[in-house]
C-alpha cells in the first residue's frame, strides 16, 4: 500500500506481480519509501520479501507492475498494456545506483577486502584507482575495519564479512540501500556489530529498505514497517504502530510468533 507522504519519493512500487514457474510469489504489491526513510519488511519465510527486494534492484523482473527509484522506472518499460524488460546494459546502469547487501555476503573470495570494495567503482563507474582506494579506506574506517584492507574474506568472521559487504555497496555512492536479511547467516554474538553499522547509516539519512526478522531492531530503526504474508502486504504503516499494535490478523499472528520464538 502507498502511504500518504510528506517528503520526496525515492521508491515507488505499484501493483507488482511476480510468478516463479507456476507459483505466484507477489500479488499486486504496492509500497513507497520517501527519501531518507527506513522501511522494514517483515513476515514469514516464503512471504515474498526477498523477491520484492530483488525486483526493486532488477535482479528479477516483475511480470506486471511498475517500480521506480528516484523517479526512474527500474527494470522494465510499459508500452501500451505490455511490459518489456530493458536490456541488461540498461538494467546494469540502473543497478549501479542501488546498493544491495545479501544474506550470505557475496564477497569475491579471491580478492582482498580493498579489491572487493574498489572493483565496481573502477570497472563500472570508471573511477581512478587512487580515488576508489581513498574512498574504500574511508568506508573501512566507517565500518570499523580499517586494519582489514589487505585481508581476504576467508580470514574474516561472518560479522566482519557483512560489514565489508556494506562498505562495498556504499562505495558506489548509491541513492538507495537494500538489505536482505543482513544478519540471518550470522552467529548471534555477531549480529549486533552489523546492526550498529546499519543504524549509523540511518542516522546519515540514507534511504533503506531492510528485510529483517529482528522485530526489536525494526522498532528502533524503522520509519515504516510492512508485514508481508503470502505475496501481499498485510499491513503497512508507521513502524511503531504496526509493530506494537498491528490490526491485520496475519500481521498479529506473525509478530506474536516472532516475539515468542525469536531466531
Amino acid at each position: 500500500m502507498l502511504l500518504s507522504r510528506s517528503g520526496p519519493l525515492m521508491v515507488r512500487v505499484v501493483d507488482v506481480w511476480k510468478y516463479r514457474g507456476d507459483n505466484l510469489v507477489l500479488k499486486g504489491v504496492d509500497l513507497a519509501a520517501e527519501q531518507g526513510q527506513v522501511v522494514c519488511l517483515l513476515g514469514p519465510s516464503g512471504a515474498g520479501k526477498s523477491t520484492l527486494l530483488r525486483c526493486i534492484n532488477a535482479l528479477e523482473a516483475a511480470d506486471r507492475g511498475l517500480i521506480s527509484v528516484d523517479g526512474v522506472t527500474i527494470g522494465s518499460k510499459k508500452r501500451g498494456d505490455a511490459y518489456y524488460r530493458m536490456t541488461e546494459r540498461e538494467v546494469s546502469r540502473q543497478r549501479a545506483d542501488i546498493g544491495m547487501v545479501f544474506q550470505n555476503f557475496n564477497l569475491f573470495p579471491h580478492m582482498s577486502v580493498m579489491d572487493n570494495i574498489t572493483d565496481a567503482p573502477i570497472r563500472v563507474r570508471g573511477e581512478k584507482p587512487s580515488v576508489a582506494r581513498e574512498r574504500a579506506r574511508d568506508l573501512l574506517d566507517r565500518v570499523g575495519l580499517s586494519e582489514k584492507a589487505d585481508s581476504f574474506p576467508r580470514h574474516l568472521s561472518g560479522g566482519q564479512q557483512q560489514r565489508i559487504a556494506i562498505a562495498r555497496a556504499l562505495a558506489m555512492n548509491p541513492k538507495l540501500m537494500l538489505f536482505d536479511e543482513p544478519t540471518s547467516a550470522l552467529d548471534p554474538h555477531l549480529v549486533g556489530e552489523v546492526l550498529e553499522v546499519i543504524k549509523s547509516l540511518a542516522a546519515t539519512g540514507m534511504t533503506m529498505i531492510i528485510v529483517t526478522h529482528e522485530v526489536q531492531f525494526a522498532r528502533e530503526i524503522g520509519d515504516v514497517a510492512a508485514v508481508m504474508s503470502d505475496g501481499v502486504i498485510a499491513e503497512c504503516g508507521p513502524a511503531k504502530e504496526v509493530l506494537n499494535r498491528p490490526t491485520d490478523p496475519r500481521a498479529r499472528a506473525f509478530l506474536a510468533r516472532a516475539l515468542r520464538d525469536p531466531d
